[in-house]
């Protein structure tokens, strides 16, 4: 085979004054006296990238804006299907919907303080929880955040308590037993249950037979849950114990009896009715029926 030539003919390679071949188009080459136009060109450019960085600047703040609400809204489903696997998925989504009313109490409440809270995160089989960012100004607030909780859960438990009333669904009355449960659970003198809380306002020494209490049902009832709250309990008693001699401490329990008295009149007429409640929408069950 003969050898095939790669050589291409070029035009002219003469250059022009600026250096560039003399075939480039004229229409290619920038006016170097046009230089207000430049810069306008420039200058629009800049001003187009600045455009789209405030606009995907604002997509992203409102994404982290409501990046707190899809944390709850995953941890909801989350907990949902994972008490869906034991009691059914309506038990389920009744049991967190029931957490949730709970919970904003607290957010409520909190806000009410002006204190800076995180968004309700559900954690199956443990509940959910709010994280305060500082603690409230005194213990009469801390109270006020901790029993809110409750007194909200417990009206949101008259909710199921209506519908069990106008149907006779046992799935409501069931609803209603375990949301009063919760709540009354939960006003358990010992921190960092919400009872721990109100105890703060009236006497921390309550946190001792509390944890005394709370020991008692670990021990006749063995539950991993019990365990846990023991462990983070005994460790928050002791701390707080520890720094009770603080001058800063001392003026942070210091309650008006007013105060106190109205927060244990809440804390025990609110202990009253949910065990009121629990005793009528309580089920019995027989060997039978499971």
């Amino acid at each position: 085979m003969g050898h095939v030539s790669t050589e291409i003919d070029t035009p002219q390679t003469a250059t022009r004054p600026d250096g560039l071949p003399s075939y480039y188009p004229e229409s290619y080459l920038p006016d170097p006296t046009d230089r207000p136009s430049l810069l306008k060109r420039a200058g629009g450019a800049i001003l187009g990238v600045l455009a789209l960085l405030a606009k995907f600047g604002k997509a992203a703040l409102l994404l982290l804006g409501k990046a707190k609400i899809l944390t709850t809204a995953g941890s909801m489903l989350v907990s949902v299907a994972a008490y869906a696997l034991i009691w059914g998925w309506q038990f389920g989504a009744g049991f967190v919907l029931l957490l949730l009313v709970h919970e904003l109490g607290h957010v409520i409440q909190l806000r009410r303080e002006g204190v800076p809270a995180t968004a309700p995160l559900f954690i199956p089989f443990m509940g959910a929880v709010v994280g305060m960012k500082q603690l409230p100004d005194d213990a009469a607030a801390e109270a006020r955040v901790g029993l809110a909780g409750p007194v909200l859960g417990s009206l949101g438990c008259l909710v199921p308590l209506a519908l069990y009333g106008a149907t006779g669904n046992e799935l409501f009355q069931a609803l209603a037993f375990t949301g009063f449960f919760l709540n009354l659970f939960n006003l358990l003198p010992v921190v960092p249950l919400d009872g721990g809380r109100a105890m703060a306002a009236l006497s921390p020494w309550m946190w001792l037979v509390g944890f005394a209490l709370l020991l008692a049902a670990a021990v006749a009832f063995p539950n991993p849950i019990i365990l846990i709250i023991l462990v983070f309990g005994g460790f928050e008693t002791y701390r707080r114990f520890k720094t009770r001699k603080d001058p800063q401490q001392q003026a942070y329990y210091r309650v008006r009896p007013a105060t106190r008295a109205a927060i244990a009149a809440v804390y025990v007429g609110l202990a009253i009715a949910l065990v009121a409640g629990m005793d009528m929408t309580h089920l019995a069950r027989t060997f039978a029926d499971a």
